[in-house]
């Protein structure tokens, strides 16, 4: 993602802070120009969304929120860029309008199928959009690490693989497939690369991303801080 587009002064620039601190301090011009300073912000990620029957405008709102939210709850002195910060915000509000809208509407076809078990829309549009989420995020896993994980879970079409088949498939043994898909598992979980679908899954507490961070800081340790790939 890149967000030098919408940055406007940035984390460090005392005009840009200055505005934070009032903002959150209930100063309402303070609040709206921060408003207006980040709403290509909003757009952006509102372009980038499956929106479904939901309109633009409907979505830019709901973003919004997010960007609303955010800039009450963001902190320059931590050095991060707002963007950042807001990005994953916006675009869960943004997901969630989408997700209520296609509930409202399909509603009453879902009321009148219910007893012929016809699943819930919003449920189906939810499940399929985590699941090309992970996919993406797979796809950028390094080479070695990608393989692991594909041939583990079968996600090439084919049977789930034992470690060492996977092993004897790398030319390395069962024990070393089986780190390898541990470092995977790390890798996917960390909050760097595992934003979007944490979005999805309501898995972006604070409590979460410490959990993940926590669990890289332990592989790195037992590894001993070599790069092993």
């Amino acid at each position: 993602m890149s967000t030098q587009t919408y940055e406007v002064g940035g984390p460090g620039s005392s005009s840009e802070a200055t505005l934070f601190h009032q903002a959150q301090a209930g100063c309402p011009e303070s609040l709206n120009s921060l408003m207006a300073r980040h709403d290509g912000l909003v757009q952006a990620v509102v372009r980038q969304q499956v929106l479904g029957d939901l309109p633009f405008t409907e979505a830019l709102q709901a973003g919004r929120i997010g960007l609303w939210r955010s800039i009450l709850g963001f902190d320059p002195s931590r050095g991060l860029a707002f963007s950042t910060y807001a990005w994953p915000s916006i675009m869960r509000q943004v997901w969630r309008a989408v997700k209520l809208h296609t509930r409202f509407h399909s509603q009453p076809a879902v009321d009148d199928a219910a007893h012929l078990n016809v699943p819930d829309p919003a449920v189906i549009w939810e499940a399929t959009t985590a699941r090309q989420a992970l996919r993406d995020l797979v796809q950028r896993l390094p080479r070695r690490l990608r393989k692991v994980i594909v041939t583990r879970y079968g996600l090439n079409g084919h049977l789930a693989a034992f470690y060492r088949q996977i092993g004897a498939d790398l030319g390395l043994s069962g024990e070393r497939a089986r780190q390898l898909h541990t470092e995977a598992l790390v890798w996917l979980r960390h909050p760097a690369h595992s934003y979007v679908l944490r979005s999805l899954l309501d898995r972006h507490t604070l409590a979460d991303y410490q959990a993940a961070d926590e669990l890289a800081q332990r592989w790195l340790r037992w590894r001993g801080g070599r790069d092993v790939r």
